[in-house]
């Protein structure tokens, strides 16, 4: 097969340089996507909760690859042009409404009878406040996006590879490493299934699930009530912050084991770019590469509860005398025009924009890793430039990439099956 590639620049040196050396203090970022329309389904009960103040983060280090190249004189020029945007008008395709158990609420919360609860829209699950420099992504302080590709697209790293080999379709940027937001929310997912504790145990929301980092907001108030199940369907399709914190809590040995169990099972599965801090995502220290995240989003996949808990459209949960209505983070999920298998979505400032995406495209099962777009509008397009591309059969592997130093483009199959 042909192997397109992109020559480095030696400016890149000097981006890479000015991000290892900005300080995170000031590079505030939250971790969510805004709700839309979409069905929904019936789910248990909870309680809401106060905000806290937030905390400054961390000074951290991004590792992150070169950046700036021009572009390979063999990149297909059909391809190259392709523009395709996506419809924000696009209808949203109806889905059958779940029901799920009904969760119990803390002690001071009467529980709601269905008939008189009121339906709450769900506001940003991951939204943190203070301090920030919108769009300062790890990513584009690197000048990773300015990196150009065959398909034109504005994420900063992208792997497109084959479901069942690993075998690499599509690349750039894809051994850039660099922080991933609530993508982190698949391994939380991948290590909770592993530990095989009961779903139907109820797990309760505490003080300690707060996020004191980045103060972002969330429905389940301390005291909340729901089943392991349930806190696992909202931490994967809606990124529910507070539920994967609760979910590492209620783990033997608490949080601290559970990001260790994290980290371990990363080493097992061969992601070498990847390093975890918390099971959330909030911290900016969880870090991996593209290449890295589509090996993870194949693990999860092989789990058939967490493929469907990923791509539920919506949730309804009681909560007191209130249904919060929880919408699927990933608007390709709620329209329905894409067959997606499993998925999950992120945003921090640090990050940018991410998706992962396990899918059916012209006949073909294929991994789609986003990573670093600069808004949900530009990351949507990208996919859908993706879609298209690998539905008129153009892959070819094509490894628009800029990598680490000392890295090259490979042929197809020996990054897929490291």
């Amino acid at each position: 097969m042909k192997c397109h590639s992109i020559a480095r620049s030696p400016a890149a040196a000097g981006c890479l340089a000015l991000v290892l050396a900005l300080p995170l203090a000031g590079c505030q970022r939250s971790t969510s996507e805004p709700p839309v329309a979409g069905p929904v389904a019936a789910a248990p009960s909870a309680t809401p909760n106060p905000s806290t103040p937030a905390a400054a983060p961390p000074e951290v280090t991004a590792s992150a690859a070169e950046s700036a190249a021009s572009a390979a004189a063999a990149a297909p020029a059909s391809a190259a042009t392709a523009e395709l945007p996506m419809d924000p008008a696009a209808p949203v395709a109806s889905s059958p409404v779940a029901t799920a158990p009904q969760a119990t609420a803390s002690a001071s919360a009467p529980t709601a009878s269905s008939a008189g609860a009121s339906v709450e829209p769900v506001p940003e699950p991951e939204v943190a406040t203070g301090p920030a420099r919108p769009g300062e992504s790890f990513g584009h302080m690197a000048g990773l996006h300015r990196v150009p590709d065959p398909l034109k697209l504005r994420s900063s790293a992208v792997l497109v590879a084959d479901a069942a080999s690993g075998a690499p379709l599509y690349g750039k940027n894809e051994a850039a490493v660099l922080p991933v937001a609530s993508l982190t929310k698949l391994m939380t997912a991948i290590v909770l299934r592993d530990a095989s504790q009961a779903l139907d145990e109820p797990i309760t929301i505490t003080e300690d699930d707060k996020d004191r980092e980045k103060n972002s907001r969330s429905r389940l108030r301390v005291g909340t009530t729901l089943t392991r199940g349930v806190a696992l369907q909202l931490a994967l399709m809606s990124s529910e912050n507070r539920a994967a914190h609760a979910l590492a809590r209620h783990y033997p040995g608490g949080v601290e084991a559970f990001v260790a169990a994290m980290n371990r099972k990363a080493q097992a599965l061969g992601l070498n770019d990847t390093h975890f801090a918390d099971p959330t995502g909030l911290s900016s220290q969880n870090r991996s590469s593209a290449r890295d995240i589509a090996r993870l989003a194949r693990a999860a996949a092989r789990d058939e509860l967490l493929r469907d808990y990923s791509t539920t459209p919506g949730y309804l949960l009681p909560v007191g005398k209130r249904t919060l209505q929880y919408r699927n983070s990933n608007r390709l999920v709620r329209r329905g025009t894409w067959d997606i298998a499993l998925q999950k979505t992120g945003f921090t400032n640090e990050a940018g924009h991410n998706v992962v995406m396990q899918a059916r495209l012209g006949g073909r099962d294929v991994v789609v890793v986003l990573l670093d777009a600069t808004d949900k509008a530009s990351r949507g397009a990208d996919a859908e430039r993706i879609r298209r591309w690998v539905s008129e059969g153009r892959p070819q592997v094509t490894l628009a990439m800029n990598q680490h130093a000392g890295e090259t483009p490979t042929a197809p199959g020996s990054r897929g099956s490291r």
